[in-house]
């Protein structure tokens, strides 16, 4: 049977998921994952840091937060040409998706020129593009889904009742308005959410819960192992038990079906048997690179290596470069064919 897309899960019916037994569990998410996915196909990403550190935001996980002592080195916003290099860079050891983040509570008008140029450059190289700079109005997503960006990510983070226990510089609403604004430009929503925030298991459904209930899922959902980085306010919290971080992944995939989940940060502290058991819950995203924005990730030689043991193969993402190219040609003659202001009139 194909699983059924829902937006109306209730808090007892994810929590009776979460309380499945692990086998039964795994079956059923991987029954719903072979529905809508080659099984052995994994989506690659990478991510590129584009302006680091000095956020003004108090997320008691990152590291970029000003309000933290993390001995983090604050860079300003990346030159163009540099972010295009690491793009290409990207797109030769495989990646079909390059995302781009900027540690801001929100992008400044200032900032909007550059960044149009980061996405059309990226584009031009054949690689989709994704990109997190915080909080967008309307007119700033729409100034990015004409630039051509694919997937805007703007995460939950926790569920809406744990959500004041770790962020107070922006309120549950203001990530949600963030996510409407994407959808409403034209653009893919990539939005997840951190597990071993200290939260509960009640938490963990919450999450699952506001992204799976959204008016359309997001096309791409990346589940986040805290990394605890000294100096953070979470630098000592306890470790979640892995098990239940394989069962974030599983309920997620059979909440949203058609969703690629994301294996995201927290991999390097993952042997191969659990990144193993993640891939077989349903997840079929992950980020090669050796760094996530600040906090280490595998390098893409060990994810290559691991593909190989599963005879998993990176799934193949569209090339936009002959499209832009396309359309930049039809521009060009169309500006040539188009009649001339002073041919457009004449005097009555």
């Amino acid at each position: 049977m194909t699983a059924e897309i829902r937006n109306n899960w209730t808090l007892d019916q994810v929590n009776e998921l979460f309380n499945m037994p692990f086998n039964d569990l795994m079956f059923k998410a991987q029954v719903t994952h072979r529905e809508h996915f080659d099984p052995n196909q994994v989506q690659v990403s990478t991510l590129l840091s584009i302006k680091t550190g000095a956020c003004p935001e108090d997320c008691k996980y990152c590291p970029q937060s000003a309000r933290y002592s993390t001995g983090l080195e604050k860079e300003r916003l990346m030159e163009v040409e540099k972010v295009l290099t690491r793009a290409k860079e990207a797109k030769e050891i495989g990646s079909t998706r390059f995302c781009m983040g900027a540690a801001w509570r929100n992008p400044k008008d200032r900032d909007m020129p550059y960044v149009i140029e980061m996405i059309k450059g990226v584009k031009e190289l054949g690689l989709e593009t994704c990109m997190t700079l915080g909080m967008l109005t309307k007119e700033q997503a729409l100034a990015l889904n004409e630039a051509g960006l694919d997937y805007y990510n703007h995460n939950l983070d926790t569920s809406p009742e744990y959500y004041g226990d770790i962020i107070t510089t922006r309120t549950y609403e203001d990530r949600l308005n963030t996510l409407q604004n994407v959808r409403d430009a034209g653009m893919n929503v990539c939005s997840g959410g951190i597990v071993g925030l200290g939260e509960s298991a009640k938490d963990r459904s919450g999450l699952l819960i506001a992204l799976a209930n959204l008016p359309r899922h997001p096309e791409s959902v990346p589940i986040n192992m805290l990394v605890k980085v000294e100096g953070t306010p979470l630098d000592n919290v306890e470790d979640l038990e892995s098990f239940d971080f394989i069962r974030t992944i599983a309920i997620a995939r059979i909440m949203m079906p058609k969703s690629h989940v994301r294996l995201s940060a927290g991999r390097e502290g993952m042997n191969e048997q659990m990144q193993a058991m993640c891939f077989l819950a349903g997840a079929n995203s992950i980020f090669y690179g050796c760094k996530l924005l600040t906090t280490g990730n595998p390098d893409e030689h060990f994810d290559q290596k691991l593909f190989k043991k599963l005879g998993i193969n990176a799934e193949k993402g569209r090339d936009y470069s002959d499209e832009t190219k396309e359309a930049a040609l039809f521009e060009q003659i169309n500006e040539q064919t188009k009649p001339k202001e002073k041919e457009m009139f004449y005097p009555a």
